[in-house]
């Protein structure tokens, strides 16, 4: 024991200077913990703000329940969009046109031919010759890019159109 008095007398000035450095490291460590408990607390009470304990668990089931229908109402959208896409396959897509003189005695480009297709170039032909006397209109039916009927030189240019640029316009 006299070791240890002896120790302490000796260098007492060392320990108390050890123990006051120890003593400034753990106030410097409690105010930053302060700091950061303050934080979280006025994160807290910001949720908390009005609510006590059975109204916040409610709060957090309300809100769990509304993602919940957020997510079935997603699903229901993801299908309408994939059945819509779907449909839109089958919608007129591709639309070749040109106008031409379908009659040397005309004098302007008052005949055309529209071609009007779909995703699968599924489809119809639309010619219209316009004559001095007369206008005929022709329809004819397009499967995979092909008539079964005999095509005119125009009808086969807005088919062409139709298949390689979509909307376009001679």
């Amino acid at each position: 024991m006299e070791k240890v008095f002896g120790l302490i007398t000796n260098y007492n000035l060392e320990i108390i200077f050890a123990l006051i450095i120890t003593c400034l490291i753990l106030l410097i460590l409690n105010i930053i913990s302060q700091i950061r408990i303050s934080k979280i607390t006025k994160k807290y009470n910001l949720i908390t703000e009005g609510v006590n304990e059975a109204s916040l668990e409610d709060m957090l089931i309300d809100h769990l329940d509304e993602v919940k229908n957020v997510k079935l109402k997603l699903n229901d959208i993801e299908s309408f969009c994939d059945n819509l896409n779907e449909r839109l396959k089958l919608t007129v897509q591709r639309v070749g046109f040109i106008r031409y003189n379908a009659f040397n005695d005309m004098g302007s480009d008052l005949s055309f031919s529209v071609a009007l297709l779909d995703e699968n170039n599924n489809g119809f032909i639309i010619s219209s010759l316009f004559g001095r006397n007369e206008c005929n209109t022709y329809g004819k039916p397009i499967v995979n890019g092909k008539s079964s009927y005999k095509l005119s030189v125009e009808e086969i240019q807005a088919l062409d159109r139709a298949k390689k640029y979509g909307l376009s316009e001679g």
